[in-house]
């Protein structure tokens, strides 16, 4: 009885706190199909009276939302697929090749992991001016390509491989790379869909990076642009419904990619973390 009740008690509060933290992305949906009025009145209620989507009509008409969206795109699926490749090269050379001062590396790319972000912006925005990539689509996405959090992850979960099936491999001739594309990269598919998830919602929520390396509003991605919107400085001014509409539209796609992948990324972290 007692063990019953303990677990009753449990799920209650879980569900508690289920509720608690859902319950601001309700709002955010409900006030984004609601009208202006109806969302200063009632702004804690999820649901719209009248259901309108004039807001949505509104977002791609009346701003720069699908420019922002289509940088997006462009930078989030560049960015994706050059961590993927050049986190996981960097990941496996520390696992597998031995040189001089590879344990001194591996402790950099930790002490990187512990830098916070807003202290490189003025670096970086130097860096990117004095290279002439200020204000364009490179300066948008090369620094960002490589990242030392997915570097750690995938070098945790090579240390995790078994080094007898490379070696099989080599023995039949295959070099270095071929080992790596051929054997050792179709083995790592659970860390590769984590760090693909992880790539792709880092770069498609990435804020603080924008705001130095680029002014153009030509060259906005979503977070950047939804700020000036939500600034007023884009003239909305207070209007809830299109400013909750935006942000919700930018939060689908990161959405749907985790709820898809989401047994692949705790597989992968948790292999990951185990040998680690």
């Amino acid at each position: 009885m007692r063990t019953l009740t303990t677990r009753f008690a449990g799920y209650t509060i879980l569900v508690f706190f289920s509720l608690l933290f859902l319950y601001p992305f309700v709002i955010q949906i409900g006030n984004s199909f609601k009208t202006e009025a109806d969302a200063a009145a009632n702004p804690l209620s999820p649901l719209a009276h009248p259901f309108t989507t004039d807001s949505v009509a509104r977002i791609f008409d009346g701003t720069g939302f699908p420019t922002w969206l289509g940088n997006s795109v462009l930078v989030t699926v560049v960015v994706t697929l050059t961590r993927v490749l050049f986190n996981s090269m960097a990941g496996y050379a520390l696992s597998r090749l031995q040189f001089r001062g590879r344990k001194v590396l591996f402790a950099g790319v930790i002490a990187l992991m512990a830098v916070p972000p807003v202290v490189l912006l003025i670096p970086k925005f130097l860096v990117l001016n004095q290279l002439g990539m200020y204000n364009s689509y490179a300066g948008l996405i090369v620094p960002i390509m490589v990242d030392a959090a997915g570097v750690f992850i995938m070098k945790q979960f090579f240390d995790s491989v078994p080094v007898s099936i490379e070696e099989a491999a080599r023995i039949d001739g295959a070099g270095v790379f071929r080992t790596f594309w051929s054997v050792v990269l179709p083995s790592a598919r659970p860390a590769l869909i984590t760090l693909t998830i992880l790539a792709f919602q880092g770069s498609w929520n990435e804020f603080p990076h924008t705001v130095v390396a680029v002014q153009d509003p030509s060259l906005f991605t979503l977070p950047r642009g939804l700020a000036d919107l939500v600034s007023g400085s884009l003239g909305a001014g207070n209007q809830y419904p299109l400013k909750l509409g935006a942000a919700l539209l930018a939060t689908i796609p990161v959405a749907i990619i985790f709820v898809v992948f989401q047994r692949y990324f705790v597989r992968g972290a948790t292999e990951g973390a185990d040998k680690g």
